[in-house]
């Protein structure tokens, strides 16, 4: 018979800059399969940290990449038992919010990265803090997410769909048939397309960013 207990759990997350009365924008960014939030946050330090605060929570599941030794990633969940690994991350996530939003003016902003945009998206829609903006790169909503009971919340940060031309895990046809899906759940994305593969491109970033 499976059984489950709640324990007390620590767990890591990085940053760049600091949360003051300059900050115009923060950032929560979820990192993509078998990468580290360590390495992952350099991409975002282009972003000006005295207007930029950017927080990259990392994947609960870590494991080395090649065999029982070397370079380390991590990962949001797996196929066994995932509904825990997705209440577990949920929890993790507001968890980092509440201990570093405090008072602010600041736009809030959320970005999934491959694997991190199905995290990105189901805090954004099932968990407790406050998001102004999601931008999926490099991915999109996962499946199974409840789109009759959260649509309107979703519909609300403006979501941006960011894909590369030349991203070698997402085709043109698969690209059209998520398309296709998202406008049946009649959700009002945007989609921006950039010369480039399966990763953060430093310039459309700061596009982007101009842009929020």
């Amino acid at each position: 018979m499976q059984h489950y207990i709640n324990i007390q759990y620590k767990a890591r997350y990085f940053s760049h800059g600091s949360l003051s009365d300059k900050t115009k924008k923060i950032w929560f960014v979820c990192h993509g399969y078998g990468q580290l939030a360590e390495y992952f946050i350099r991409k975002f330090h282009l972003l000006d940290p005295n207007e930029n605060f950017v927080i990259v929570p990392e994947g609960l599941h870590r494991f080395y990449l090649n065999g029982h030794s070397g370079r380390v990633g991590a990962s949001w969940m797996t196929k066994e038992d995932r509904l825990t690994d997705i209440d577990n991350y949920i929890h993790y996530l507001d968890c980092i919010y509440k201990a570093n939003i405090k008072n602010t003016t600041a736009k809030i902003i959320l970005l999934g990265f491959s694997q991190g945009a199905a995290t990105a998206s189901r805090w954004a829609a099932m968990g407790n803090s406050k998001i102004d903006k999601l931008i999926l790169w490099a991915g999109v909503f996962p499946p199974d997410l409840p789109f009759e009971t959260c649509l309107s919340k979703i519909n609300n940060l403006e979501p941006l769909l960011v894909i590369g031309n030349n991203d070698e895990f997402i085709s043109e046809d698969e690209l059209n048939d998520k398309t296709k899906w998202l406008n049946e759940q009649k959700i009002n994305y945007r989609l921006l397309k950039f010369e480039g593969k399966h990763d953060i491109d430093g310039d459309v970033l700061k596009e982007i960013s101009r842009n929020l």
